[in-house]
């Protein structure tokens, strides 16, 4: 029986800190474009939660903090102080997370029995928190497409640049 040896695993937390998102600078290397049904789906899960995740961000040798991760929920709330936690990482480290954070979470498999189960008790006042939830169920977005038959792409599209699609035991990574 062979043992893989220890990794040691850096903790690159510097501090959470609060401050306004209006003083947190975009990434420029941001590969995320927000449509207007996310910006919609991001503030009405704020609006009914709050903030329950950190940004994340980096301080640059002038002091700025730059963004790595939540361009869209500081957009969202420019009047708001967030919480961020600040990355003890380089510039080039922050583009290998940019560049795979939300990928990675992306190729999770998805487990509708879990889903059904997690979202059956959920309540919420928020029409538009209500319809998040509806429209993130898959057994509501299920097509009644016949096998073959190829639809007719719609007026605006709905996949975005680094979207995995999950196809069964197939998986489609989108590019542009």
């Amino acid at each position: 029986m062979s043992t893989k040896p220890r990794i040691e695993i850096r903790d690159r937390i510097r501090e959470l800190r609060r401050v306004p998102a209006s003083q947190l600078i975009p990434n420029l290397k941001n590969w995320h474009r927000h449509p207007d049904k996310q910006r919609k789906a991001m503030r009405a899960v704020l609006e009914e939660i709050g903030y329950a995740d950190a940004l994340l961000a980096r301080q640059d040798d002038s002091g700025h903090l730059i963004l790595i991760d939540g361009h869209l929920r500081a957009d969202v709330t420019p009047t708001q102080d967030v919480p961020v936690l600040i990355l003890d990482v380089t510039a080039a480290e922050a583009d290998k997370i940019l560049a795979t954070l939300d990928p990675l979470a992306s190729m999770a498999e998805f487990d509708t029995d879990a889903w059904t189960a997690l979202i059956e008790d959920i309540d919420s006042d928020l029409p538009d928190f209500r319809a998040l939830l509806e429209e993130l169920n898959p057994q509501t977005n299920v097509s009644n497409i016949e096998d073959d038959a190829a639809p007719e792409p719609p007026a605006v599209a709905v996949t975005m640049p680094a979207d995995l699609w999950l196809l069964g035991n197939h998986r489609l990574l989108c590019s542009d």
